[in-house]
């Protein structure tokens, strides 16, 4: 079987498309992500290389439309604005030591090139400090317990419980309106629950969170947005 390349370039696409052999596919699939813009053709293990070319090349207007739609990188870097707890603040220096939120403002006692590395670190901090406080206060209302609490930079989902009762979360969603940390807390220890996404699992979820569907479709309709800052 020839070798595949890692990706290609397509004519009028602003990223290159990474390209997968998948034993399971029957068909050529072309996904974007909406995190990213990032492209992947996955192909059936024995489709020629040039017959799958052809199905991106069909579908190229689509493909730069799903590129072009997915949100610009933003770096963190002094001056520009970011949304914290739902609200938007400017990133300033200041002198001494450490992060203050003051005035609209996130001031950061850094250099240009700490600046990324300290305030990201610092929003990981704000979001572990938040959703440990909410996960705890579910969990109480429904009487289970946790077995350890992380944030991560996830990129597929906004949060997860494992089977053994660990809950970890998107650092991100501290940039998110409180409630929608809130609903996604809510959600995470439903699990404690409920395994899998039932009548029963939701019942739980609108018992801690009663207007958990707002919050919900705010996630489906704004998060993609908050994967930008910090991205490089």
């Amino acid at each position: 079987m020839p070798k595949l390349p890692e990706s290609f370039d397509v004519d009028g696409v602003s990223t290159p498309v990474k390209v997968l052999r998948n034993p399971r596919a029957k068909r050529a699939t072309l996904t974007v992500s909406r995190v990213t813009g990032r492209a992947t053709l996955s192909m059936p293990p024995d489709m020629p290389f040039a017959e799958a070319r052809d199905f991106v090349d069909a579908h190229r207007n689509w493909l730069s439309k799903r590129v072009n739609a997915a949100p610009d990188a933003e770096p963190f870097r002094f001056g520009m604005t970011i949304p914290f707890r739902g609200q938007d603040h400017c990133v300033a220096s200041r002198t001494g030591r450490g992060v203050r939120v003051e005035n609209g403002e996130i001031r950061v006692a850094a250099s240009d090139d700490a600046l990324p590395r300290v305030l990201e670190r610092w929003l990981r901090e704000q979001a572990r400090m938040r959703l440990y406080e909410r996960s705890t206060a579910h969990a109480a209302a429904l009487g289970v317990t946790f077995s350890k609490l992380s944030v991560k930079d996830t990129r597929s989902r906004w949060g997860s419980c494992s089977s053994a009762g660990a809950l970890s979360y998107s650092w991100r969603v501290i940039l998110a309106p409180d409630e929608a940390l809130d609903y996604l807390a809510a959600h995470e220890v439903a699990h404690l629950r409920e395994m899998n996404h039932s009548a029963r699992f939701w019942a739980h979820v609108e018992h801690l969170c009663p207007d958990y569907k707002h919050h919900r479709d705010w996630f489906r309709t704004h998060g993609a947005e908050l994967h930008r800052y910090g991205r490089t």
